[in-house]
């Protein structure tokens, strides 16, 4: 995570600039009263926003301005250049804008704007349900319930999560904040007051323990039931657990929560060894952020590259490459047979020294619910075009949704935080009878170190890997094509790249 920018780089905007150094298509920063200020020209229209992105401070002037937007060039973040309002995830909350005026061939930037409210939609007036039941605290049940709120639904929304903890950032879990690099009041997604402010019932350690299609009611685990009109199933993924010997040991782990995080931070401030198991991402950025904190890491996994069913052969040979060169030592092609107090005992017949282990092996969609109440499964929710799955009224989004991607063609299920968001603001305009299509573009990112993965695209099997650029420089584009079609994008350092990737893909449907 990076602090938003606050120099006073580039002119005063008070006093104005030339039109002629503003050209058609153009972006600027500059500064008034203290503030960086991005001007943005499209034709006749001049339009003065933030120069920092709202959800982790990217410079907007290196992004992409595409249908009156424009998108943040390190997550993909969309803003509306008329009013700021943050239009697609990970950005939640909206960019300050200023007046523009033009005086003659000089352009000024005046005052800051109030924030407008939301429209109203007529085509849910005397539709909307009077209770919204979200079951999961994570990216889309987050993302779901600020989008009610945000869009002025005035019913009841009840919140249950499993979880102790408020809705946090959790890529962060395994990024900057396990690593050292990010304070904690930067982890909950909002403060304890926002579900307060904005009448969102929120209950934490709460279990759901079915769900009465029939009655539409919400079963909890004490018995008691929850109406409502409409539901949101997100209850995401949780991790594999190992089932070896000495698998159930205190100082081994997996990392999904808050919690988990806490207690492998608070691990590693007195461990030597750690052994991740697992090459994922998740397993990748541990190692990475457990090395930032001193600790010996050793890897073990049963690939023979890491990452390398995502990202190819040449990206796994960048990406163990980069760990190697940070002290990470790989054991691939190897799994863990039985874990003892202070080792591993590998299949191989190897021993690790091993303070704390650590599991990325995987997650499976938390489908139980589902599957209990007869809807219908495939290896995740079966949801239509709107997210709404075979029981009228009941929508999935996340981790546990499979949707019918335009892009592909197929039906497909994606475990990535940016996605998880966008459905569950897509399901809160669906539920307000907005029918509204789940049509974006998978996006995630990856950190490792200092060098970031961007993938734009969903690719489950490819034909070929076209390379631009030089990997081992860190500097490179790789499309993963089948049938002739990029069906994604994967870059480093090629930021603008890969928004103009992710709208090409998006246009290539339409």
């Amino acid at each position: 995570m990076a602090s938003h920018h606050s120099d006073r780089n580039g002119p005063d905007l008070a006093l104005g600039i030339a039109l002629a150094d503003l050209p058609d298509g153009g972006k600027m920063v500059g500064h008034l009263e203290g503030e960086p200020v991005l001007l943005v020209r499209r034709g006749a229209e001049i339009f003065a926003v933030a120069a920092a992105c709202s959800h982790y401070g990217g410079p907007l002037v290196d992004g992409l301005v595409a249908d009156d937007g424009i998108r943040c060039p390190w997550h993909h973040a969309c803003f509306d250049l008329h009013t700021g309002e943050a239009l697609r995830a990970p950005a939640l909350s909206p960019l300050a804008c200023w007046s523009v005026e033009q005086r003659g061939e000089r352009i000024f930037v005046g005052e800051k704007l109030k924030k407008p409210s939301p429209a109203p939609h007529e085509s849910n007036a005397g539709l909307s349900p009077a209770r919204i039941v979200i079951v999961g605290g994570g990216a889309a049940g987050f993302a779901a319930a600020e989008r009610l709120r945000r869009e002025r639904y005035q019913g009841a929304i009840v919140m249950i999560s499993d979880d102790e903890a408020l809705p946090v950032d959790r890529p962060n879990l395994s990024k900057d904040y396990l690593a050292g690099k990010a304070p904690e009041d930067w982890i909950p997604l909002r403060k304890e007051g926002f579900y307060a402010r904005n009448g969102i019932d929120l209950r934490l350690a709460t279990k759901v323990a079915a769900i009465d299609v029939r009655a539409s009611e919400v079963v909890l685990v004490d018995e008691a039931r929850v109406g409502f009109d409409k539901l949101l199933l997100a209850t995401g993924a949780e991790p594999v657990r190992l089932d070896i010997p000495g698998s159930s040991q205190p100082h081994v782990h997996t990392l999904r929560s808050l919690a988990d995080c806490r207690r492998i931070i608070a691990q590693s401030g007195t461990a030597r060894h750690a052994v991740v198991l697992g090459a994922s991402f998740i397993g990748l950025e541990v190692a990475a952020a457990l090395r930032a904190r001193g600790v010996g890491v050793h890897v073990v996994a049963p690939d023979g590259r890491p990452m390398e069913r995502v990202l190819g052969a040449q990206m796994g040979d960048f990406i163990r490459a980069l760990h190697e060169e940070n002290g990470v030592v790989f054991h691939l092609g190897d799994t863990a047979a039985s874990i003892g107090a202070s080792e591993v005992l590998l299949t191989s017949g190897r021993t690790l020294a091993a303070d704390m282990i650590v599991a990325g092996i995987g997650v499976r969609p938390r489908i139980d619910l589902a599957e209990a109440a007869g809807l219908s499964t495939d290896g995740g929710v079966l949801v239509d075009a709107y997210l709404e799955t075979s029981a009228p009224g009941i929508y999935a989004a996340g981790d546990i949704a499979r949707w019918p991607d335009p892009h592909t063609g197929e039906n497909i299920r994606v475990e990535h935080w940016v996605v998880a968001q966008r459905q569950g603001a897509a399901a809160a305009l669906n539920m307000l009878g907005r029918q509204k299509k789940f049509s974006d573009v998978p996006f995630f990112w990856s950190q490792h170190y200092d060098i970031p993965i961007n993938y734009v695209g969903h690719a489950e099997g490819w034909e070929a890997i076209e390379v631009e650029g030089d990997v081992a420089a860190k500097d490179c584009l790789l499309r993963f094509k089948r049938g002739g079609r990029v069906l994604a994008v994967a870059t480093i350092f090629r930021d603008t790249d890969s928004l103009q990737a992710e709208l090409a893909i998006e246009k290539s449907n339409t």
